[in-house]
């Protein structure tokens, strides 16, 4: 039988400077079909951004699913959609008061017993700017991956942060401080318990206490 980490690392960014950070949960369920019915919302929940802070039960960061233009919707995420991040503290003049990040892969596989759904996720422009200067306080060779995967009657919630890296470089001097401070705590792991909660919120069983 394979393991979770044959169907994971091949949809995760190799680690090549700066941080990294891996956030996982596991939940495992009575039975297989158990998991499968189960694993359908657990599908749903990753793909619904807007409810992310819910999820996670915190208020550390608030995210809001906007499509290619910048336009706020409620629906299901999908490639080439942005992310609008608030988190606590001053905000970028870049990004209107928010860091933002595209979607760039949503990947479902599917093999014997193993159900995966993949979302990478990187910082990006602000969509409702003519400026095409990152407007994140990582730059752009960072990567969030986000996984859900199901293998027998065990379900996994994952976040894979790569590459993290201070977004320095910008043509504003103020952003370039913020993004030094909000960079370095974050390579520092003062994301680690954000992710945490996203990924615990994510396979929150009805019910059922998680060790």
């Amino acid at each position: 039988m394979k393991t979770k980490n044959d169907y994971s690392d091949k949809r995760i960014p190799e680690q090549e400077v700066g941080s990294k950070v891996d956030a996982i949960e596991k939940l495992s369920l009575a039975d297989e079909a158990t998991a499968i019915d189960f694993f359908r919302v657990v599908k749903e929940r990753l793909l619904s951004v807007n409810k992310w802070a819910e999820f996670a039960g915190t208020n550390m960061s608030t995210f809001q699913l906007t499509d290619a233009s910048g336009n706020l919707v409620s629906r299901e995420a999908k490639e080439g959609d942005y992310l609008k991040i608030d988190i606590p503290g001053p905000g970028t003049a870049l990004g209107k008061g928010y860091d933002w990040v595209k979607i760039e892969e949503i990947k479902e596989e599917s093999d014997n017993n193993v159900d995966i759904l993949t979302m990478r996720v990187r910082p990006a422009e602000n969509p409702l700017s003519k400026n095409s200067e990152t407007a994140h306080f990582l730059t752009e060779q960072a990567s969030s991956t986000f996984q859900v995967k199901r293998i027998g009657k065990h379900i996994y919630a994952e976040e894979h942060g790569r590459n993290e890296q201070a977004n320095t470089y910008t043509s504003d001097t103020l952003d370039n401080l913020r993004n030094m401070v909000v960079g370095w705590a974050a390579m520092l792991g003062f994301s680690y318990p954000q992710w945490k909660a996203l990924v615990k919120g994510l396979v929150k069983f009805p019910g059922k206490d998680k060790k």
